[in-house]
Parts: C-alpha cells; structure tokens; sequence
C-alpha cells in the first residue's frame, strides 16, 4: 500500500508541475489568412465553413477552450495542432508552389470525402465544426473548382 501512496504523490506532483510548464501557443496577430482567401476566393459560406472547422488545427491561429489551461490537455491540444498545421497551414499557403496548392486542396477533398475531417475529438467540442451533407459538397466543389485552376495555371477568380 505505501508503494501505491508514494506513485499517487509523485504523479500529483507532476500533475501540479505541468500546470507551471505549458506548451507555446498558436496565436498570430493580423489576418493570416488573407493571402490564402484572396488566392482561393471560397464562397462566403465555404469561407464560413473554413473558419469554424479548420483554421483552429490548420492555420497559425487557434482560438483556444478554457480546458487548454489545463496539463496534459494543452499538451494534447499543442500536438494536435503543430500536426494540423505539418499537413496543411492556410496561413503558409503563400509559401506553397501550385503544385502543392493543387495537392493540398485534394488532400482537403480526400479527407472530407472519408469523414477524416474535421476530427472527431474536435467536433466533440465544437459543434459548429461538424460538416452536415450540403456543407461537405460546398467545400468539395470549391476544392475542386480552385485545383483545376490551379492545373491551369491560373489564379482563381
């Protein structure tokens, strides 16, 4: 029993220590979108769309819930997001050839097609990130609309 106790008393003290020691977070000042907005014209509601249920994992700001002041979840949070943004950052895509921009986009498409995105652990918490039918063909299509675009070498209009 004195081994259980003395486990529980160092793991409650790592606990405590983490809450001292917290992962950065993904905060940019100004529009860090705007460049990918302008390139890719969405819709105002594919816009909308993107605002409430990527951006948060996929661009370099995350408006954080008050449960990410809490350890090991901001850690959890943390690795979420620098994983998001290692497949797609919106607010990269300046830095992206149209190749890639191409490639992204039917990334963006493969996994909205397979229900892969947005996450589950994301929409659990944010019901408004949650896809309905009609959302999913809305995205898809400008998706695909900005690929051929961009196959075509041209900007999106």
């Amino acid at each position: 029993m004195k081994i259980v106790k003395k486990v529980a008393l160092a793991l409650l003290v790592v606990f405590v220590a983490l809450q001292f020691y917290r992962p950065e977070k993904n905060q940019a000042q100004g529009n860090h979108t705007a460049l990918f907005i302008t390139q890719t014209n969405p819709s105002p509601d594919v816009k909308l769309i993107l605002q409430e249920s990527c951006y948060d994992c996929h661009s370099n700001n995350t408006e954080y819930p008050w449960y990410n002041n809490v350890a090991p979840v901001s850690y959890w949070l943390s690795n979420h997001i620098k994983d998001g943004k290692k497949h797609l950052n919106f607010s990269d895509w300046g830095n992206y050839d149209d190749e890639k921009k191409d490639h992204k986009l039917d990334e963006v498409v493969q996994m909205i097609e397979a229900g892969e995105m947005p996450l589950n652990e994301y929409t659990w918490t944010h019901e408004t990130a949650k896809l309905t039918e009609e959302q999913q063909k809305a995205v898809i299509a400008w998706a695909n609309k900005t690929r051929l675009l961009y196959q075509l070498e041209q900007k999106p209009q």
